[in-house]
């Protein structure tokens, strides 16, 4: 018989026991959680570090049809272009001929370092008047789907040939291979002069000619010179418009203007310039001149980099759906010998004075100072030969204003003595007594006027010619290491308003040369003081001062030459008062010629005695009333 079989409990019972048996074992064997967070800990440490210049971060997926896509978007007409091997922010290209070294970037077609190689600037380092982002060229204009472009944001293709000693470079920014908008710069053999196209080609229907095609060209001046105060007043924006007229924008704060008919625009610094020349003359431009600081820190005393900013918006003529453009473009210096072999009107850029001023300078100082050149001497052998050179045509005239000086000191007695006596009388009455006497003793006033007048337009050539002549650039000569700047024989360790932070050796030479030779010409004090007016003795004495706080940071060259002349006429006045002057005899004279009877009077002497007589009458009536 089969048994039937059953629940068993006793088994149930085994059961549950061995699973709690299990459970309590895994318990015991866990570790506590401190434990497992070192354990983490460790696990974590044990791991490769993560540095700053590793990428851990999932690979990803970069969807070209969407990068196409963003360069359609962005480029528009000209994606052709962008989408070039060329398309490369940091591709450049060279040109070099030795004199400048010009380096184009693919990014924008434009000139992105312009270095000259045969000067350095005052630091002695490289000198640029492009780089670092300083300037930029472009042109701006719009297409007929509404887009506004500007080349300098586009993509070129270059292409660098060589025709004999001239490098042709091409660049163009592409439609299609048949399609674009080119620029072609050719810098020759041994020039500072570049040529320079603007052409489109297959355009027609993309750019739209109903609205402004401009060139837009900037560029903050790189600061080159010693004196930040002396070459900003040099660096200006000039520009010749309306058939040969040349002018320049105000050399301080910000200055506009709009001009037409240009035939050339010049961002000018003080010894160097870069000029665009377009072949037929812009019908339009406007100008803008801002003048920087000298400090960018006024407290740590900072120096900015910079002089100025110049702009020009130059609009662009279409001429059926095409724009074409022959050019030059000048990067070089302002020399007046390389500017004036272009018979561009180039060598205004040189501040040379106008008028008389800068026809002497043309004339007489420019010739003399290129044939001395010649012989290779020394700048400040160069200089001292210009000023003996001068001061020896200049003699004559200085032996009259100095006969003048003296006659008028030998007559002062006379002077004053009728002056005493006419003190009640009203100053008409007494300026016509003096006139009476100075008519009888045979003395003209006036006439130590007329030599200082014809000193005048040499003195003030030379003002104009020693800080803008870049052959004196960085020449030294004894203490002075830069005849175009200013030289230094003592830094101060602060600051003072209208003089500098420094000691100009030259500059006090020049005023004490001045005192001496006041002091010895008796320059001013032998003029009568009017009432109202202020002692010409007292303002001639204050001059040397005033020229301290003037010329401390002008060219040390032009100092110079202020001393030798001024030391030249001590010698002068020495030689004249010492033996060819004898003040004595001019005295007897004076009083031989009171004996002899009165001349009479010219047309012009009897109508200003006329015009005397006739306002000491009305002021007499005046004083009845």
């Amino acid at each position: 018989m089969q048994q039937k079989s059953k629940f068993d409990a006793n088994s149930l019972i085994g059961f549950v026991l061995m699973g709690a048996i299990l459970m309590y074992f895994m318990y015991i064997q866990e570790p506590p959680v401190e434990e497992q967070q070192n354990i983490s800990n460790t696990e974590q440490v044990e791991k490769p570090a993560v540095t700053e210049t590793e990428n851990f971060q999932p690979e990803v997926v970069i969807d070209s049809t969407k990068l196409d896509e963003s360069k359609k978007l962005k480029y528009g007409e000209f994606y052709y272009s962008a989408s070039l091997e060329s398309a490369n922010d940091d591709a450049t290209t060279i040109l070099d001929n030795g004199l400048l070294k010009l380096t184009f970037s693919n990014k924008g077609g434009q000139i992105v370092e312009a270095q000259l190689k045969e000067y350095l600037t005052s630091s002695k380092e490289d000198l640029y008047l492009i780089n670092k982002d300083n300037g930029s060229f472009g042109i701006e204009f719009s297409t007929q789907n509404n887009r506004v472009f500007n080349t300098k944001d586009l993509y070129f293709s270059p292409t660098l040939t060589n025709d004999g000693d001239n490098q042709i470079l091409s660049l163009r920014a592409k439609v299609s291979e048949s399609q674009y908008l080119e620029y072609v710069y050719t810098l020759k053999a041994d020039d500072y002069m570049l040529d320079f196209s603007i052409r489109t080609v297959g355009l027609e229907n993309i750019i739209d000619a109903n609205k402004s095609v401009a060139i837009n060209w900037k560029l903050n001046a790189n600061r080159t010179e010693k004196s930040f105060k002396n070459e900003n007043m040099y660096t200006t924006l000039d520009y010749e418009y309306e058939g040969g007229k040349t002018d320049y924008l105000s050399a301080g704060g910000t200055s506009d203007e709009v001009e037409s008919d240009v035939s050339w625009i010049a961002f000018k610094q003080q010894f160097f310039s870069m000029v665009l020349l377009p072949q037929t003359n812009f019908e339009t431009a406007e100008l803008s001149s801002k003048t920087h600081d000298e400090f960018t820190d006024e407290v740590n005393h900072v120096q900015n980099n910079f002089t100025k900013t110049f702009e020009a918006k130059i609009p662009l003529k279409v001429v059926n759906g095409s724009v074409n453009y022959d050019m030059n473009m000048y990067i070089g210096p302002n020399q007046y010998k390389i500017l004036n072999s272009y018979k561009k009107n180039l060598d205004e850029l040189i501040p040379l004075g106008w008028g008389i001023f800068g026809w002497v300078n043309r004339f007489f100082v420019i010739p003399i100072f290129n044939w001395l050149e010649g012989f290779g001497l020394s700048y400040g052998v160069i200089i001292l030969i210009i000023t003996l050179i001068v001061k020896l045509i200049l003699s004559p005239v200085t032996y009259k204003n100095f006969l003048s000086s003296a006659k008028m000191r030998v007559i002062k007695p006379e002077v004053d003595a009728l002056n005493e006596k006419n003190k009640d009388a009203d100053a008409t009455k007494k300026q016509q007594a003096t006139m009476e006497l100075y008519k009888k003793v045979g003395v003209n006033p006036m006439a130590g006027c007329l030599p200082a007048l014809l000193q005048m337009p040499i003195l003030f050539a030379m003002f104009r010619f020693f800080p803008s002549a870049i052959e004196l650039r960085q020449e030294s000569f004894l203490w002075a290491d830069d005849l175009s700047s200013f030289d230094s024989i003592m830094q101060l360790p602060f600051y003072i308003p209208f003089y500098g932070d420094h000691i100009s050796l030259f500059t006090l030479l020049m005023a004490v040369a001045l005192m001496v030779y006041t002091m010895m010409s008796g320059a001013g004090a032998n003029q009568p003081t009017q009432p109202g007016m202020p002692n010409m003795k007292y303002m001639m004495y204050l001059m040397p001062v005033m020229m301290v706080f003037w010329f401390n940071s002008y060219a040390s060259g032009l100092s110079y030459y202020y001393f030798l002349s001024n030391f030249i006429s001590i010698i002068q006045i020495f030689i004249i008062k010492t033996y060819i002057i004898d003040e004595d005899k001019i005295h007897l004279q004076m009083q031989e010629n009171k004996k002899k009877p009165v001349k009479k009077k010219s047309k012009w002497s009897q109508k200003m005695s006329d015009m005397m007589a006739d306002a000491q009458k009305q002021q007499a009536s005046s004083k009845k009333k």
